[in-house]
């Protein structure tokens, strides 16, 4: 093959599976396995309209695509899986010269999930909330999502998830049921209260809820709730409507609530209980982002570093 052209398509998956079947002995359970995991990554590349040429894909391409599983809540076990299906493909493609890199080889199964998320400025997600079009059918409802999710720091569960008796309005506060359904309280601001009404006891009040859906805050037209994919293709929508071209995904609004909160000097202890951590160890993670972002401004606005 020449390597300079071959991408990833279900021909050259087929031709894996027959490396893994005649080459390697593996039985057909493990053969279906692990083709199915390389076939969940090109199902990722087209629908992030990325190239599928192999020699375009890098780590950043692969840690994207894990953070993109760690959005959809797939398990640590089951993207330890998925990763080991991959390094198994591209050692594949290694052994027959159709690529001399490989793109897994510093990914480990201990960092999925923990690697430093994409974080958006204040200034871009104010972007994003403001050119939602109020005049279209969910223009409200999905100002109101973006702004529930960057407010309160929100996953992505949790937030389709959340109904109406659990806002205490008068008191700023919403119920969350987190992982685990542990419950904890979570300010909301003001601003973010008002638009979350303004969508409620508006746009919200034409759905009819199905029986099971009538406390649901956030409803599709067919009156139940929204699933992550969706939610996800609404954010993707806005960024590239904007201009953005950062990864993004829902979670990335939560990364930016905690990192901004801590830039501003908030307790770290105060920002795990409002995120849901069981171990503040998990949300000083946020810590190493605003200590990227501290050193990526000294190093481009500090007369004793531009030149260095």
């Amino acid at each position: 093959m020449d390597n300079k052209n071959v991408n990833i398509t279900p021909n050259l998956i087929k031709h894996f599976a027959d490396y893994l079947r005649l080459e390697l002995s593996l039985s057909d359970n493990s053969v279906e396995a692990y083709c199915h995991d390389v076939g969940l990554f090109l199902q990722y590349i087209e629908y992030q309209n990325l190239s599928s040429e192999i020699k375009e894909i890098n780590q950043q391409t692969i840690e994207n695509f894990f953070a993109y599983l760690y959005d959809l809540n797939i398990g640590a076990t089951s993207q330890a899986r998925i990763l080991s299906g991959l390094k198994s493909f591209w050692r594949y493609l290694t052994q027959e010269e159709i690529t001399e890199t490989d793109p897994t080889v510093l990914i480990s199964s201990p960092t999925l999930g923990r690697h430093l998320p994409e974080v958006l400025s204040y200034e871009e997600i104010q972007k994003m909330i403001d050119s939602i079009d109020l005049s279209q059918p969910n223009g409200h409802r999905n100002k109101a999502m973006i702004e529930v999710m960057y407010g309160c720091g929100l996953r992505v569960s949790e937030l389709i998830g959340l109904q109406i008796s659990d806002i205490y309005k008068s008191d700023g506060f919403l119920r969350i049921f987190g992982k685990g359904s542990k419950e904890r309280l979570v300010p909301i601001g003001d601003s973010s209260l008002k638009i979350l009404f303004q969508y409620i006891e508006g746009a919200r009040v034409h759905i009819t809820p199905k029986p099971k859906f009538t406390d649901i805050v956030f409803l599709n037209s067919r009156g139940t709730s929204l699933t992550r994919q969706m939610v996800f293709l609404i954010v993707k929508d806005l960024a590239e409507k904007n201009g953005i071209t950062k990864t993004i995904s829902p979670h990335t609004f939560r990364h930016s609530f905690a990192t901004h909160l801590l830039e501003g000097g908030a307790n770290l202890l105060a920002v795990q209980q409002m995120l849901g951590h069981a171990s503040v160890s998990t949300t000083e993670i946020y810590t190493h982002i605003s200590d990227e972002l501290l050193r990526d401004t000294l190093t481009s606005y500090h007369p004793r570093f531009k030149n260095n």
